[in-house]
């Protein structure tokens, strides 16, 4: 089983990277293969329809639709940027969506957000939410979103409060377990 995931900021030291990582290492030690992309490998116009239909799709379209169809499911780590979905995000979900057949379409996804706020990025995990769904990905009922992310982390990477650690990584496993019942 492959799992498609990355984190959903183009900062270079972002919380929703530290804490991709550190899923895609609970991934890899329950045995399952990991593509971790970068999120600047997406880069993309503003959704416009006009460069659709005169240029087609750029390559970035394309690739992320490949990468996504050749796993078993896609995690993302989302930030929250004023109370909802990062535009870059909602732009690459736009693009995708106007692909025929729908690309979105019975995708397995796992969302998880890192803030230094007290709520970390609950908002933006309901706000990612709705569109993938009405896209008709099939979003796992639980979601990881971890609060005061700044002081989150560990020098290895992991979580400090060993129960939130466990928590993370009792939700990977329930979400793996889904895909597998799902592809019987």
């Amino acid at each position: 089983m492959k799992i498609f995931m990355f984190a959903a900021s183009l900062r270079k030291d972002s919380f929703n990277k530290q804490l991709i990582n550190l899923v895609a290492s609970i991934v890899k030690d329950l045995g399952r293969e990991v593509d971790l992309a970068q999120f600047n490998e997406f880069e993309l116009p503003l959704y416009n329809a006009d460069i659709q239909n005169t240029q087609g799709f750029p390559a970035a379209v394309t690739q992320f639709i490949d990468r996504m169809h050749n796993a078993d499911g896609l995690i993302i780590s989302t930030p929250e940027y004023n109370f909802s979905i990062p535009g870059t995000l909602k732009n690459l979900i736009d693009w995708v969506s106007r692909v025929t057949p729908m690309p979105w379409q019975r995708q397995r996804v796992l969302l998880c957000s890192a803030s230094p706020s007290l709520v970390g990025g609950n908002r933006s995990l309901w706000a990612t939410r709705i569109p993938l769904e009405s896209c008709g990905s099939l979003v796992y009922p639980d979601m990881f979103s971890l609060a005061t992310a700044h002081e989150a982390f560990d020098a290895n990477g992991g979580l400090k409060n060993q129960q939130l650690q466990q928590r993370l990584a009792d939700l990977v496993n329930d979400y793996l377990h889904m895909i597998e019942k799902l592809n019987r």
